[in-house]
């Protein structure tokens, strides 16, 4: 048997004698199956709504319910922490389609008998399910048949289903969007931009800070100051401290200033403090777009030290590519690769085979020749130094191709600095 909920909703309830008592309000499914087995009814009797146990119910198919029981519990249908309500919590409510990476609306529910028992199955979120809700399904299909229009159908499996609106039993799952963590940062950007604060809310409570900041570092800045000033500003404060020294400074220079006054005193000192050198800098120079996330080692050390250091340091992916050298005094005196680490002999002194008077921008140069560095010299990323030579921070590539390419064609391209699993 399969039905619909839209084909149930409001059909009679009928006693052992076949007399109508009541109507279909909705009906109850239990989380934690693969696919929700049905496990009763809510019946509506004027104002007031009964739950029915599924035991209870002799015969259910599109022309309403027939009861076993001569005897029903009128009190009040009160809804458990496992339990969905079809109608009132699913129809028309945002879910997101983990498959499809994209948030849609509810238009119908499928249910399906397996192994005797009914079960939530799918979710139906194209044309068809707004078509039999009106009614009218059957002479469209029978109109499309005639002039070969398409009806158009789309239906989600529930497994790759994740109810996103705070106002309904999502947030009550045992595992809340367990979907939605094991998302590319990417996809869950592009999600999150697509809710509404409430709704957003729910899912960003259910995430931990790292996965949050992940995201946020994709999203436009529109809505990372969206998300970030709804946020308490202690777990503001928590993200940022995961993001970039880079990222969160811009993302910090586009808060308000009662929000920057609220949230920098939360960081952590090292992280803040880097946010506002980071800040000190104007937006559209080296100093403004550069990262303090770089490895840096003595030219005294040897290979194998280095390589040590490189295990203790514990690097992210972005800025692993290069290696650079610097003397007692922090200035940069070479660069190398890891490529040169790997086939060095062990005991042989970084200043031996260091790059000597590498590329380096100053601080204040402008953002437009700062790209034209990194293209001229196929660059994955670019020292900054201050007017004496000392090392400040660097500029990646994926950063200084701003000011060449849109954002959005940007964010097509694969990322040189992916993150683990990207």
């Amino acid at each position: 048997m399969q039905l619909y909920l839209s084909q149930v909703v409001g059909r009679p309830v009928r006693d052992r004698q076949g007399e109508p008592i009541g109507r279909v309000a909705d009906l109850i499914v239990a989380i934690g199956d693969r696919y929700p087995p049905v496990t009763g009814l809510v019946m509506s009797t004027g104002r007031r709504k009964i739950f029915i146990p599924w035991s209870d119910v002799a015969s259910f198919d599109a022309t309403g319910a027939v009861l076993s029981t001569a005897t029903i519990d009128i009190g009040k249908f009160r809804q458990r922490p496992n339990e969905l309500l079809l109608y009132m919590d699913l129809q028309d409510k945002q879910i997101v389609d983990i498959d499809g990476r994209r948030v849609v609306r509810v238009n119908d529910l499928r249910l399906d008998e397996i192994e005797g028992k009914l079960h939530l199955v799918a979710v139906d979120v194209g044309a068809a399910g707004l078509l039999r809700r009106l009614g009218v399904e059957g002479p469209w299909r029978t109109l499309a048949r005639n002039l070969r229009l398409p009806t158009p159908e789309r239906y989600i499996d529930w497994e790759d289903v994740d109810p996103v609106e705070t106002s309904i039993a999502s947030i009550r799952l045992r595992v809340p969007h367990q979907g939605l963590r094991e998302l590319h940062p990417a996809d869950l950007a592009t999600i999150i931009d697509q809710l509404t604060p409430r709704d957003r809310a729910g899912v960003l409570a259910s995430l931990d800070d790292e996965a949050v900041a992940d995201a946020m570092e994709e999203m436009e800045p529109e809505t990372q100051v969206d998300v970030l000033e709804d946020l308490e500003p202690a777990r503001a404060a928590d993200i940022l401290e995961e993001m970039s020294p880079d990222d969160a400074a811009d993302l910090i220079a586009d808060l308000s200033e009662e929000s920057k006054a609220e949230i920098l005193p939360l960081m952590e000192r090292d992280e803040a403090e880097e946010v506002r050198e980071l800040l000190g800098y104007p937006e559209d120079t080296a100093g403004g777009i550069m990262t303090t996330a770089y490895v840096a080692i003595s030219e005294d050390l040897t290979a194998a030290r280095a390589i040590e250091k490189l295990r203790e340091l514990e690097p992210d992916a972005e800025t692993i590519y290069y290696v650079y050298v610097v003397d007692a005094q922090e200035h940069l005196v070479g660069v190398l690769s890891l490529r040169d680490l790997i086939v060095a002999k062990p005991d042989t002194p970084v200043r031996e085979f260091m790059h000597v008077e590498p590329v380096a921008v100053g601080a204040l140069t402008p953002q437009e020749e700062v790209a034209q560095v990194v293209a001229r010299y196929n660059l994955l990323a670019v020292p900054v130094v201050d007017d004496q030579g000392v090392l400040l921070g660097i500029v990646t590539v994926d950063d200084a191709i701003d000011t060449v390419l849109p954002t959005a064609w940007k964010r097509r391209l694969p990322r040189v600095f992916g993150r683990a699993g990207a």
